[in-house]
């Protein structure tokens, strides 16, 4: 157990401000809240008071928080260490979450409505081609097949008959 020693207003634990270390934390935008109540949360006793979610050991100083709902870990890590480092004395900083946000309500749904029949294309009159043809670019321009005469390839081909 660490010993701690009133200074101004300040209680300090083996020379780190608690309440200065929370505060920081809560600062954090990750940080939903510093989780307490149960006896195996991280916390600080104090004379007459508790202060959850941080406790100062002599080179570490442990952070348990509530993180917000999609933080991902690493960042909210980096936000709470950026918080904190100036206050603990290049002491290492271990953080646990101990429990992640709610996610975000969903939105109400929205009123779902019937689709719109789809709309058939109109049919071209007769001797007009439809819109979405195109000509060929060898057919000639009076209608007539752009098919050139076909040579059989060897698959196409029977094969030759034998004497007899």
């Amino acid at each position: 157990m660490s010993d701690s020693t009133p200074v101004g207003g300040a209680v300090l634990v083996d020379g780190v401000d608690v309440d200065a270390v929370a505060a920081a934390v809560r600062t954090c935008a990750g940080v939903e809240r510093l989780p307490g109540g149960r006896p195996q949360d991280t916390a600080t006793y104090l004379p007459g008071r508790r202060i959850e979610g941080v406790r100062i050991e002599r080179s570490v100083v442990l952070v348990q928080v509530r993180a917000r709902w999609g933080v991902p870990a690493p960042e909210l890590a980096g936000q709470i260490r950026r918080a904190v480092a100036p206050l603990v004395a290049g002491r290492r900083i271990d953080i646990v979450v101990a429990e992640v946000g709610d996610p975000p309500a969903a939105p109400p749904p929205q009123q779902v409505t019937a689709p719109a029949r789809a709309r058939r294309a109109p049919r071209p009159r007769r001797g007009e081609e439809p819109e979405w043809t195109t000509a060929n670019a060898l057919a000639g321009h009076n209608g007539e097949s752009s098919s050139a005469a076909t040579i059989p390839t060897a698959a196409a081909t029977p094969p030759p008959s034998s004497p007899v």
